[in-house]
This record gives C-alpha cells, structure tokens and sequence, in this order.
C-alpha cells in the first residue's frame, strides 16, 4: 500500500510536493533545514470563570471536540485584585496539537473553518514572532462545524498559534503560503501593518458570523 494513502492530506501535499519547493524557493540544499510544521497551539481565555466555573467546563468541551484532543485547563499566574482574580485560579483552555492531528485540524482550518468567516478578507499578515511562528485570533468557535450552534451557550474566542521549524518570518509565511493560506493582500495587508513602536505580532480577532 502507498504510504502517503494514510497519511493526512495536507502532511501528504507537503512531502510530496511543498518540500520540494521550498527548498528550491528558500535556496536550501539541507532537507532538514527546510521548514515544516511543528505543532499547533490554540488557546481559549474564559476570563468569566473566575465567577462561572462552568463557563470553563464548557470551554473544555467545545475545544476538545474542535481540536480532537482533550485540552488543559490554564490557571492565573499572577493576582489581580481589580478583575477579583487570584493566582492559580482557572481561567481558561489550552491545546497542543502535533503529529497527524495537527495536520487533520490544519487541514480543516483552511478548508472548511476559514471560509466560514463573515465577510472575510484574508488573515493579518504581519502577525509573526520573529522566529517563523504566526499567531491569529478567531472570535467564534461555530466558524468550526463540529460546533452545534443551537447548543452554544455564549460565544468564545481563540488564539491559534502555528508553530514552524522555520528561524525567520520570511521562511514561516512562504510555508504557509505554499498551503495557500489566506493572508491579507493589497490595500487590506497595508492597513495591516505593525506599529513600529512595539515588536510583539498583532493578534486583532477576526470578525466571525454565528451560524
């Protein structure tokens, strides 16, 4: 049997072609310095749970059924007396997805929860850490369709985290575009652009429809 017949789509789509091409765009002669996916962290703030712990319980449940994998639960590293929040209190969600379900849920992503959104018009592309890693947020978890609207009980946002093996954001963002990721182009990407007063990536929430 073929190998790639059992692999995820899109982890076949790379070995097979991307890899290739990428080493010849990027100049790289060592396969192993061609960049790759690493891992896929999303995570989902439930500041209210601090006063409804089953916000978080919830949470929990709509994540794990979104990434496939039971998430952890994330806890205040600090006290914050003005939000009444105490340090070690549960305040939301966290998933690290690696292997074929990172590929599975990237897979979804760009085929089916992207194109969900409202009036979209492509994702920031200067959302980048300096080390080829791209964070962006979504604002509502039904763009993912394993969500049964009519059971949502308050509408959650997410910040999901690409992780790549690539060193510069040039590297990062020409892996994902190989995978035709929907970055802003034009007069939308320009009014994107940071600020030149701060280094850290912009992660503005992308507007979302309820279905």
């Amino acid at each position: 049997m073929n190998a790639t017949a059992t692999q995820p789509r899109l982890k076949a789509r790379y070995n097979n072609t991307i890899k290739a091409e990428l080493a010849k765009q990027l100049g790289i002669d060592n396969t192993m310095q061609i960049p790759k996916l690493d891992k896929i962290v999303i995570n989902m703030g439930v500041g209210r749970a601090t006063q409804q712990p089953s916000l978080l319980e919830k949470a929990v449940e709509e994540l794990t059924v979104i990434a496939g994998q039971k998430p952890i639960v994330t806890k205040a590293q600090t006290s914050i007396a003005a939000f009444k929040l105490r340090e070690g209190q549960a305040i939301g969600t966290k998933v690290t997805l690696r292997g074929d379900r990172m590929w599975e849920f990237f897979d979804r992503l760009l085929a089916v929860a992207i194109p969900r959104i409202r009036d979209f018009r492509g994702l920031p592309a200067n959302s980048w850490d300096g080390r080829g890693n791209y964070t962006f947020g979504l604002n509502d978890q039904t763009v993912f369709p394993e969500i049964n609207p009519d059971r949502v009980e308050a509408q959650r946002g997410m910040d999901i985290t690409i992780v790549t093996t690539a060193t510069t954001n040039e590297a990062g963002k020409a892996l994902l575009d190989a995978f035709g990721f929907p970055f802003k182009k034009g007069v939308d990407a320009d009014a994107q652009r940071p600020r030149k007063r701060s280094r850290h990536a912009q992660r503005g929430p992308v507007k979302t429809a309820k279905k």
